[in-house]
């Protein structure tokens, strides 16, 4: 097997200022943050890519398009499946002391799915659905996270050949509501409301990071840096995940993979952080992966946000 050669090192999925639709590009200043960029309403300029996102074939462009929204790299229809872990973070789940969440380490890699209802771009509100609130009693929670996004059919594929069915990597803000997770064993509702998950920027070209296991990653709310980590942490590296996931299973082209987050999550502070109407969330990662930034409302105070 190869790694999969794409013409684009970062692509980003956008409303074009010129034309009103939709496009895909490569941002122009291979240095910008465009998350950041997005929110402090600075220009962003792209070359158009011609073709999909998932089709290492599509071709950069010299047409130059200016981004007049920044939305989610890949569209709902786009994502196959929503594949997450849980509890990936050495210093985040594990017994000794020093870890925070204080449980023996898993034997296997903890997954749960998301509904793709449950993503939302750059830019677009949190929104904490009635069933959650109020946020005092239902800790809403923020965790930053790094997704694998696979380019190519995977099934039962050898931790040597996984990072070959990688695409790109990018973002995500795993919004979880500690209450309803906490009161069964099956997290998929309590992570999987509409409108709660912040994905992107951007995609980084797997041929660009060529080592995931070295990837800054870090919240802020408010202004507070809540959490600061790497993905050297992981318990299960990226090659680990993508082999396990794909025994017996395939991979579709597509399909996303939330791979934990660091320490520092709001619930087992003393005392607790919990997201609540008004708080401002920043997520950012490392290797040109970039920032989202995001707001939370509660449901009734702001209109659902749109892909």
């Amino acid at each position: 097997m190869a790694l999969i050669r794409t013409q684009w090192t970062r692509l980003i999925r956008f409303v074009a200022n010129e034309t009103a639709r939709v496009h895909i590009g490569q941002p122009i200043d291979a240095s910008l943050d465009v998350g950041l960029a997005a929110h402090q309403g600075k220009p962003i300029k792209a070359y158009e890519i011609v073709g999909t996102a998932l089709d290492p074939a599509a071709e950069v462009t010299k047409n130059i398009l200016t981004v007049k929204s920044l939305l989610t790299p890949l569209s709902r229809e786009e994502v196959k499946v929503v594949r997450c872990l849980g509890l990936n973070y050495s210093d985040h789940a594990l017994t000794p002391s020093k870890a925070e969440a204080n449980l023996p380490k898993p034997a296997f890699p903890i997954l749960f799915y998301k509904p793709v209802t449950s993503l939302i771009g750059p830019l677009a509100p949190v929104i904490i659905p009635k069933v959650a609130q109020p946020p005092k009693e239902h800790l809403p929670d923020y965790e930053v996270e790094l997704v694998i996004v696979i380019g190519k059919p995977a099934k039962n594929v050898s931790e040597a050949d996984a990072l070959d069915y990688v695409l790109a990597y990018t973002g995500a803000n795993d919004v979880s509501f500690r209450k309803p997770q906490m009161a069964v064993s099956q997290w998929g509702f309590s992570k999987g409301f509409d409108n709660t998950n912040p994905f992107g920027p951007c995609l980084v070209s797997s041929a660009v990071i060529r080592e995931p296991q070295n990837i800054q990653l870090k919240c802020t709310v408010n202004g507070n840096v809540l959490q600061n980590g790497n993905t050297a942490e992981q318990i299960f590296n990226v090659r680990q995940t993508v082999a396990f996931l794909s025994q017996g299973t395939t991979l579709e082209p597509g399909s996303i993979i939330l791979t934990g987050t660091p320490k520092g999550v709001g619930f087992v502070r003393k005392p607790p952080v919990y997201l609540k109407d008004g708080d401002k969330m920043s997520t950012w990662l490392g290797d040109g992966i970039g920032t989202l930034v995001n707001d939370v409302k509660e449901e009734g105070s702001a209109p659902s946000s749109k892909l």
